[in-house]
């Protein structure tokens, strides 16, 4: 699978973008299924919301992927997202289930094998436009921003402690 080039990637529409993405998805799909002929074909929806870029819905029978990130980091997702949620596809069907961790080493071995790609378990998009998070906290050293259920779940006692310098989040009124 060729990468296409980030000029190209941001002359394309919405809908020219998704259809990509469903090629990306067929043609990881086929290199899987050169050795895996037995493995279902996924289906591929745009309804993700929120702060995940990606994820593999096996009830469903499918990939989901977040439109909004998906305009907003156009060659990371097709370069990146879309590799890691077909692993995911993958590894569950070659392992018969979620007997396996999600991000162990099954599913980094189909990412650097299969794809070629180091495996990341987290993307680093920035998430603000997919998921607005009207509350702003700090901590020691950055500012966070949160959705209103996190802010209710602080505000009814909840702590919550950056991951950075483990210092408590504050609200900032």
């Amino acid at each position: 699978m060729p990468n296409p080039d980030r000029e190209m990637l941001a002359r394309l529409t919405l809908p020219e973008l998704q259809a990509l993405v469903r090629q990306r998805v067929d043609d990881a799909m086929a290199l899987c299924h050169s050795l895996y002929p037995d493995l279902p074909q996924p289906e591929v929806w745009f309804d993700l919301r929120g702060k995940g870029a990606g994820q593999a819905h096996f009830g469903r029978g499918g990939l989901r992927f977040n439109p909004v990130l998906l305009s907003d980091n156009r060659m990371e997702f097709v370069v990146e997202v879309v590799p890691h949620e077909v692993a995911h596809w993958l590894v569950w069907h070659l392992e018969d289930g979620p007997s396996f961790r999600p991000h162990g080493r099954e599913w980094q071995t189909v990412m650097v094998r299969l794809f070629g790609i180091a495996p990341s378990v987290t993307h680093e998009f920035d998430t603000r436009s997919a998921s607005p998070a009207p509350y702003i906290y700090r901590c020691d050293c950055q500012e966070h921003h949160f959705s209103a259920r996190r802010h209710a779940n602080a505000r009814n006692g909840r702590e919550y402690r950056c991951r950075r310098c483990r210092g408590r989040l504050r609200h900032c009124a």
